[in-house]
């Protein structure tokens, strides 16, 4: 079946197979060369990196140690401040942002979301009449017993 198939590729017409010409040999060697130089140069630069990271890490790791009981709780120190200041500017723009909102909400600009603010507050203002018409009623009922 395959080899059919493979017939029926052969016996193009002649001037189907000139309109799209194969590339020339050289072309493909060139490229292939520089794919290959390309490749094998970062190939080494990886081996390089990895070998000095070794090698940084062998000639640290003493020092580190000796000065762990100084760095462990220096680098808690740092995270710790470094998460503060980030949820400190992150509740900051929050409370800007709110504020925005409300002041927009407060001067009738409309600001995205006051559809749904209005319509729940239908909601629940509705609700509320329903649950005091209903205690008035059972209050009512218990008097008049």
């Amino acid at each position: 079946m395959a080899e059919q198939h493979y017939g029926q590729f052969q016996s193009r017409p002649h001037h189907l197979q000139q309109h799209h010409p194969s590339p020339p040999r050289s072309h493909q060697m060139v490229k292939a060369a520089t794919a290959v130089t390309a490749g094998g140069s970062l190939l080494i630069l990886s081996g390089l990196t990895l070998a000095a990271t070794v090698i940084a890490l062998t000639i640290a790791t003493p020092l580190l140690v000796i000065f762990s009981p100084v760095l462990v709780p220096a680098a808690l120190a740092v995270f710790a401040l470094a998460g503060g200041f980030l949820a400190s500017g992150g509740f900051g723009v929050a409370a800007i942002s709110v504020l925005s909102w409300i002041y927009k909400y407060m001067t009738g600009k409309h600001p995205v979301g006051a559809d749904q603010l209005d319509t729940a507050r239908t909601k629940l203002a509705g609700k509320a009449r329903d649950m005091k018409d209903r205690v008035d009623h059972n209050v009512s009922i218990a008097q008049s017993s």
